[in-house]
């Protein structure tokens, strides 16, 4: 999770249409100790560079996703020995702190979580302050219900100082559907006065065309994480490629283990960087008996592994007009309620009364 302190190359300069931040890839060596170590530390003490650069061609590059990951996916990297992973593992743990830590300190990491604005201060309200960094947050519902909206506006929004509610970082979005618009960034960045330009420039943009193609992307974000700082990873949306190269029951099981890799991958570069992870989900309307007694007869596709892979689930649903309705519909700490916000020409806004 991302803390005020932790993120990546924090940026001090003020964001305005004058002087928006470029991340750059400069740290401070207080910085650098608060953030992902670099996998290049482990080397000495029998791991050798060739080990490093092996180990960086399939995705680990900082020594946090060495040191998470289970000794078999180290032992099937060419070149790396039962022995040599065990040697890996061993210097990782010394680096990570991976043992208990009391209630107390926890709570203090949780209280300076960094939050992002999603535009809506009702929204945000819901949220207890905004979509929040280190976990997964899953947004689904119909067509026209703002899961794509929402993801645009966040990808400017994450560039906002922390003091503004913002991540003062770059946004990485994967693009599985085609719907990105490079113009709904420009007018949000207006509407915020930051420099629309380097706005763009601070989103990582990629089109996925299925679903090997989308958990690759995930190691070469990997990568630039490790490079840059990011505050932000959007999916969009994360099943829909699944819908078309698995279908029937025949493939499902194959369809739900691919899914919940490529979750865990999410989910491990989320505790890796602290970055907020956004998905969008598609539905699937339910055609059974129990949707004869059920008020709203849509459910989230993705079965149990989606919903136990998102920290926070959120459902939309149209309203009147121009707004939409938010309502929790899963979290650790979050009571189930709902907020009414507005897509506008600017991104997503309160509803006007």
């Amino acid at each position: 999770m991302a803390t005020k302190a932790k993120p990546r190359q924090k940026i001090t300069t003020p964001v305005t249409s004058e002087a928006l931040p470029q991340v750059t890839n400069n740290t401070t060596e207080e910085e650098e100790d608060s953030g992902p170590q670099l996998i290049g530390k482990l080397e000495g003490n029998g791991i050798s560079s060739g080990d490093i650069k092996r180990l960086q061609e399939v995705g680990y590059h900082t020594v946090e996703s060495v040191a998470f990951a289970p000794r078999k996916h180290l032992i099937v990297v060419k070149g790396i020995s039962e022995a040599k992973a065990d040697k890996i593992l061993l210097e990782a743990s010394k680096l990570v702190p991976m043992g208990f830590t009391t209630a107390t300190e926890f709570h203090q990491k949780r209280s300076e979580i960094v939050q992002l604005t999603t535009g809506s201060k009702e929204l945000d309200k819901l949220l207890g302050g905004g979509i929040e960094t280190g976990s997964i947050t899953e947004m689904f519902g119909e067509f026209r219900t703002g899961k794509s909206q929402i993801a645009h506006t966040l990808a400017v929004t994450c560039q906002l100082p922390i003091d503004n509610n913002g991540g003062e970082g770059k946004c990485i979005f994967i693009d599985t559907e085609g719907t990105f618009r490079p113009e709904r960034l420009l007018a949000t960045a207006e509407r915020y006065k930051l420099n629309g330009s380097e706005v763009l420039d601070n989103v990582a943009y990629a089109r996925a065309y299925n679903t090997d193609h989308q958990s690759q992307l995930l190691i070469q974000a990997s990568a630039m994480m490790s490079e840059s700082r990011y505050a932000l990873l959007i999916v969009d949306s994360a099943t829909g490629l699944y819908r078309t190269d698995y279908s029937g029951r025949g493939e499902l099981a194959a369809r739900q283990m691919h899914l919940a890799r490529f979750l865990r991958m999410l989910l491990r570069l989320a505790d890796e960087f602290g970055v907020a992870v956004v998905v969008t989900n598609q539905v699937v309307a339910q055609v059974d008996g129990a949707a004869m007694f059920s008020a709203d007869p849509k459910k989230p596709i993705g079965g149990n592994i989606m919903a136990h892979a998102s920290t926070t689930r959120l459902y939309l649903r149209k309203g009147r007009g121009e707004t939409r309705i938010c309502k929790i519909y899963d979290s650790p700490c979050l009571p189930e309620s709902e907020a009414t916000f507005a897509i506008n020409a600017d991104g997503i806004g309160d509803a006007k009364e």
